[in-house]
């Protein structure tokens, strides 16, 4: 019994090392040779000007923005919508996001293993949370522009959009791959990706 027990114990810190966020530090700040720059971002602050077919824009305010947040294992975006908006299906390899309502509303939703859809209509000051690696979404279902702020615990929390993902990729996904997988003919997979391709 003991044996099976410390089994289970050795299986769960092995699953817990492997499902953790970014590890912790080893030192106070990455680099010796920062400023405070390096730890300032104001990007954030206003509104971006969102002019794509989705009718939203991520700003992102990570590592890559501020080198102050290496290692560190934290970040933010700004999503700002159009009324009718999307922020498309989408997934972050490396962190769970929470989002906060700055204006607007909007309906959220992930997509769990299990196939299951957990979805919320969202207003002002509210507060969601996207589990790690699932996909999930945001629209904004009002006739005003809306925003959010969205924390993450990783300094670079990495994204791939579903849809660019896999028809809009480099090489190409096979045409015949995503056929069988979507159960449309080739003249439709041509379609979407030429509307996804890169301008």
């Amino acid at each position: 019994m003991a044996a099976k027990v410390f089994a289970y114990f050795v299986a769960l810190v092995a699953v817990f090392s492997v499902a953790k966020s970014d590890p912790d530090l080893l030192q106070d700040i990455c680099d010796a040779d920062v400023t405070e720059n390096d730890f300032f971002f104001s990007g954030l602050a206003k509104p971006a000007v969102v002019n794509n077919t989705v009718g939203s824009v991520v700003t992102g305010a990570n590592v890559e923005k501020i080198p102050g947040l290496n290692t560190l294992g934290v970040s933010l975006s700004r999503i700002d919508y159009q009324p009718g908006g999307l922020n498309p299906p989408h997934t972050h390899p490396r962190a769970t996001e929470i989002i906060f309502v700055l204006d607007g509303e909007l309906d959220v939703g992930f997509i769990t293993t299990a196939n299951k859809l957990i979805s919320k209509s969202l207003k002002k000051g509210d507060i969601f949370v996207f589990p790690k690696g699932l996909v999930h979404f945001q629209q904004n279902n009002g006739k005003e522009p809306a925003s959010v702020i969205a924390g993450f615990n990783s300094q670079l929390p990495g994204t791939q959009s579903i849809a660019v993902t896999l028809f809009g990729s480099t090489p190409a996904v096979p045409d015949h791959v995503l056929t069988k997988a979507f159960q449309i003919g080739t003249k439709e997979v041509n379609k979407i990706k030429s509307r996804l391709a890169p301008k």
